[in-house]
C-alpha cells in the first residue's frame, strides 16, 4: 500500500449496481457443522483445554481491542446487538472512518438491510496506515470506494471456527482468506483481528487493524 492509484471503473460501478442481489445470493451459504462439536461432552484430557477457548470465541466478542468497548449503551457490545450493522459501527468511536467511508459509498442502507454477513471493519488507526493524500483520493472515488468496501463484507455469518482455515467469496467477488485458531486471527495474512465475533442485529462483525485491498 506505499502507493495507491485508484481508478474509476465500469466493473466497480456495477459492482454498487447489483450490491443487494449479491448480498441475497451470498447469504446462503454453506453452514458449518463444527458448532454442535463445542457442545458435545469432553471425552480426553487433551480436548479438554481447548474447549474453553472454543466456547469463549463461539459465545463472546474477543480480542485486545474489545477491552476498548463502551460497556454500556449504543456503543456497548449489547447496543451493538440491537442495530443492523453500519447503525451499530457508527455508535463504536474507533470505527468513525469506515462509517464515512460507507456514508461516502452511499452504502449505509444495503450494509443494514442486509442479513447474514460478516463485515471486517477496519479501525482508525488502520485507515490512519493509508497516506493521507491516498486516502482523501479513495474517499472521493465513489467507484473505487465502494470495491474497497464491498471486499471488507462476506455473504455469510462466519464463526472463529470456520476463520481457522478460511477462504471467503467477499461481495466484490474476489476471494479473502483466514487464518488463526483460539482468539487470534489474520485476514490475508496480514491483517489481525483485533476484536472478533461482534454481534450486530444482521450481521458479524471482527475489527481489524488494517484495510483490506482486493486484488488489482
Amino acid at each position: 500500500m506505499n502507493t495507491l492509484r485508484f481508478r474509476r471503473t465500469a466493473a466497480a460501478v456495477a459492482t454498487a449496481a447489483v450490491l443487494p442481489l449479491a448480498l441475497t445470493a451470498c447469504s446462503s451459504g454453506d453452514s458449518s457443522s463444527k458448532d454442535a462439536a463445542a457442545g458435545s461432552t469432553p471425552s480426553a484430557a487433551a480436548s479438554t483445554s481447548a474447549a474453553p477457548d472454543d466456547s469463549m470465541t463461539m459465545d463472546e466478542p474477543f480480542g485486545p481491542a474489545c477491552a476498548s468497548v463502551p460497556k454500556e449503551g449504543a456503543g456497548s457490545f449489547d447496543g451493538m446487538a440491537k442495530d443492523p450493522v453500519a447503525t451499530a459501527a457508527s455508535n463504536n468511536p474507533e470505527l468513525s472512518t469506515l462509517v464515512t467511508a460507507v456514508k461516502q459509498a452511499g452504502l449505509v442502507d444495503t450494509l443494514n438491510n442486509a442479513q447474514n454477513i460478516t463485515v471486517f471493519a477496519p479501525t482508525n488507526d488502520a485507515f490512519a496506515k493509508i497516506p493521507k493524500a491516498d486516502l482523501d483520493a479513495l474517499l472521493a472515488d465513489k467507484a473505487e470506494l465502494t470495491k474497497v468496501l464491498t471486499y471488507h463484507v462476506v455473504g455469510q455469518k462466519l464463526t472463529p471456527q470456520q476463520l481457522e482455515k478460511g477462504s471467503f467469496d467477499t461481495l466484490e467477488k474476489s476471494k479473502l482468506t483466514t487464518a488463526g485458531s483460539g482468539m487470534e486471527y489474520t485476514v490475508n495474512d496480514s491483517s489481525k483481528v483485533v476484536c472478533g465475533n461482534v454481534p450486530t442485529a444482521n450481521a458479524t462483525v471482527y475489527i481489524v487493524d488494517s484495510v483490506l485491498m482486493p486484488p488489482k
